[in-house]
């Protein structure tokens, strides 16, 4: 009897031990939060998604490529626009929908975080799956002489986005990505001018400068190389984020407009370096 009343003694210290370090271990190890902003950091998007139940509305507007003072530098020219609806399903996975004015494009996008960083470093990145559907909803003459069929239309993004919070301050984010086409445009001799399957890789950058304020950086760089004698050009954005608990409020200048993934890494023809650049804006409002 004895024995058995040690034995219980010592099963409720040692329970009660595990149990404290299973607590400290669950407070030691918190996510880090607020790796960026909001769920897209200029047209890339970031491991962030809505939270549980939470609907988030994005506004996304290109002006036309700033070229003199007839057009205002851009406003008067031909803009490019996207509204975009996001669901938080759970903590970590969202669903999207979108239209987007050029092309008529409308898609779906889904994103999840797989893995997330923790105060700790246990953990030393997160890690988000995002991808999407886009359907070009323009008539089938804009498809080409050949043979049309409705899944023409599609194509598609999917990339892997790791990403690091530094301190307070700083958060980087790099994310390998693949867009397919199941129609792409040829050549005046009818030979394929851009392939179907495309790979890239993305990079972006925020800097908190002070409260709300910070500084976003973007760029993305194809690898695939196209049968056309001008490769599509890297893109790169440079902008200013305005956050507060229901708003994000972004303007930048960038060389890129078609704001779809898979258009703006494949097909930007504007050159940065040459002065082919824009200004845009984005607005998040979270519900």
């Amino acid at each position: 009897m004895k024995r058995v009343f040690i034995v219980l003694i010592l099963s409720a210290f040692l329970a009660r031990a595990f149990g404290q370090e299973n607590t400290q271990t669950q407070e030691v190890s918190k996510p880090v939060g607020n790796t960026f902003g909001t769920g897209i950091l200029i047209d890339n998007p970031t491991i962030g998604t809505p939270y549980k139940g939470g609907l988030e509305m994005e506004i996304r507007h290109r002006f036309s490529i700033i070229d003199n003072v007839h057009d205002i530098y851009g406003i008067y020219g031909a803009a490019n626009t996207r509204i975009g609806l996001s669901y938080g399903i759970t903590e970590k996975l969202m669903v999207g929908v979108g239209t987007t004015k050029d092309y008529q494009m409308q898609d779906i996008q889904w994103k999840y975080l797989i893995l997330q960083q923790t105060e700790d470093n246990k953990m030393p990145f997160s890690l988000s799956y995002f991808g999407n559907i886009a359907a070009d909803l323009r008539t089938k003459d804009n498809f080409g002489p050949g043979e049309f069929r409705s899944i023409h239309r599609l194509s598609y993004f999917t990339e892997f986005i790791f990403a690091r919070k530094i301190n307070n301050m700083f958060s980087i984010q790099v994310a390998p990505s693949m867009a397919y086409f199941n129609s792409v445009p040829t050549n005046a001799d009818s030979t394929i001018a851009y392939k179907n399957l495309n790979i890239g890789l993305s990079a972006g950058a925020r800097a908190n400068l002070f409260g709300s304020h910070s500084l976003i950086l973007e760029y993305d760089q194809l690898f695939t190389k196209q049968n056309i004698a001008t490769q599509p050009k890297p893109n790169l954005a440079v902008g200013w984020e305005i956050g507060t608990g229901t708003h994000t409020f972004q303007v930048f200048v960038t060389n890129y407009n078609q704001i779809i993934s898979q258009r703006n890494l494949v097909f930007n023809t504007n050159d940065f370096s040459k002065g082919k650049y824009l200004v845009g804006f984005n607005i998040t409002i979270r519900f």
